[in-house]
């Protein structure tokens, strides 16, 4: 096996006896900590076998441990052998129970950063210590002790190697390469020339980009209720419209479907007309033509132009005496299906009219924004009882529906220090009590940008920006 391994990658391993370990892979550290050596050798080992499996073929990999400085060879199958005497002090037989612990290890040396070694899952073969073995009968934790006694001493491959098909063989690398750092003190010294991963809160904020950057076939339709005003579902709307958008590139309409006259116009930009989801009732069998182009949609829908959404407004006629029917919704949502990938739905507080039953009837994920204020939770809890209590398809979505709590939405000044942390500790009260009853629950920090006006995702601050991000990639995941 040592003949097949070469010196590239360069990799070397820190064992150390307080639990904690390192395998730097061509100048790439990947930290460990474990609970105890046995279980940073195994990690340590899988790391390096991932490694190895990927390349198909052994790797050469230096160590460093309890027991000194060695070299092994670790195959794609996890068979670990020693590649030359491994030991530069003399080995230890036994533990002694007051062993010092060395504290230190030598630096590994870091190789150029160009070439990152990409993992692919394989199995580590490892031979877990005991549980309830005497600490003076413990072997010390060492690489070494990994190796495969049963195999024979490694002896020198014959010349004559037996032919692969090149069926078999393939130059191209599937596991994607780990971008480095971009955000905080890793990403700044990404900046200054050193390679750093990422932290654990960026790699979470690049799955979510992923999640609401995907497309999906065929339309979906989401549906943001809550029975009670002020309760943020025209916010909730254009946030989730704008990131939706912004990421995924997909073609995006905000739809208020107030059964009479509703607010989404009034936080949103203007076009160049007047016309609302009336209007292109009037239209739809010009907009359903095969002989209409996608551009004349423009007509009927108000374009935001920072977040990249289209907005169809509901009726602002001044007498106020048209009421959406079922009828009319099903006309505006195939006409929206036509020509949009995502339609998200603004509502009133009627949960038995007409209009929204037949919104429910469209809906494929269901969001329940909700602000720090009881009688809002109460009323946001009451809508989803009801659709629960219908069965069916009501039932499935209020069980799979995404929960918002914003903290709050105070109009008329900023809040102080103390109302802000009552606001934080009402939201996370309301937070966890909606948990066990539906798939998701997300908490949204106060913003001034949120309470009056236009409302645009660039307004917004960093952690509000964070926040709503992590909103929509809940939301997305039920497409």
């Amino acid at each position: 096996m040592e003949t097949q391994a070469l010196d590239f990658p360069k990799i070397h391993a820190v064992l150390r006896t307080n639990g904690t370990g390192e395998v730097t892979i061509n100048g790439t550290s990947h930290p460990i900590q474990a609970d105890d050596e046995a279980a940073v050798l195994r990690e340590a080992l899988r790391l390096i076998t991932d490694t190895a499996a990927h390349l198909g073929r052994p790797v050469k990999v230096t160590t460093t441990d309890p027991d000194g400085q060695g070299l092994i060879v670790v195959s794609p199958e996890g068979h670990v052998s020693e590649a030359a005497p491994a030991k530069t002090a003399p080995r230890r037989q036994k533990a002694p129970a007051a062993a010092p612990l060395i504290t230190s290890v030598p630096e590994a040396v870091p190789a150029p950063a160009e070439q990152p070694a990409a993992t692919v899952a394989a199995p580590v073969q490892t031979t877990p210590t005991p549980a309830h073995e005497p600490d003076e009968a413990k072997q010390p934790v060492t690489f070494a002790s990994s190796v495969d006694q049963s195999q024979s001493p490694p002896t020198a491959a014959p010349e004559q190697s037996t032919r692969r098909s090149l069926k078999e063989t393939s130059f191209l690398v599937s596991a994607p390469v780990l971008e480095p750092a971009a955000h905080g003190w890793r990403g700044i010294l990404t900046k200054l020339g050193f390679r750093m991963e990422p932290s654990a809160e960026e790699l979470t904020e690049r799955e979510d980009i992923r999640t609401v950057s995907q497309h999906w076939p065929g339309p979906r339709t989401v549906a943001v209720v809550n029975r009670k005003g002020g309760a943020n579902k025209t916010p909730t709307v254009v946030m989730l419209s704008a990131i939706l958008a912004r990421y995924s590139g997909a073609a995006t309409v905000a739809w208020d479907n107030n059964e009479s006259q509703g607010t989404l116009g009034w936080r949103t930009e203007q076009g160049g007309h007047n016309n609302s989801v009336l209007d292109l009732i009037d239209s739809s069998q010009t907009l359903l033509s095969p002989s209409t182009n996608a551009a004349e949609i423009a007509r009927f829908v108000h374009h935001q132009t920072s977040d990249k959404f289209d907005v169809l407004r509901s009726d602002e006629n001044e007498e106020g005496d048209h009421e959406v029917t079922a009828e009319e919704v099903d006309i505006a949502h195939q006409v929206l299906t036509r020509y949009y990938r995502l339609i998200v739905m603004d509502s009133g507080n009627t949960a038995r009219s007409a209009n929204w039953r037949q919104m429910i009837h469209h809906t494929n994920q269901l969001v329940v924004p909700v602000t720090a204020i009881e009688d809002r939770a109460e009323a946001a809890r009451l809508t989803l009882q009801t659709l629960e209590s219908r069965g069916g398809h009501d039932a499935e979505l209020a069980r799979n529906a995404v929960v918002i709590v914003s903290e709050s939405t105070d109009s008329k000044r900023s809040m102080s220090g103390d109302a802000l942390k009552r606001a934080k500790a009402e939201a996370q009260r309301i937070a966890d009590g909606f948990a066990p009853h539906v798939r998701a629950v997300v908490r949204i920090p106060y913003d001034p940008a949120l309470v009056n006006g236009p409302i645009r995702y660039e307004a917004l601050q960093p952690a509000t920006q964070r926040a709503w991000l992590a909103a929509a990639a809940a939301v997305a995941k039920g497409f």
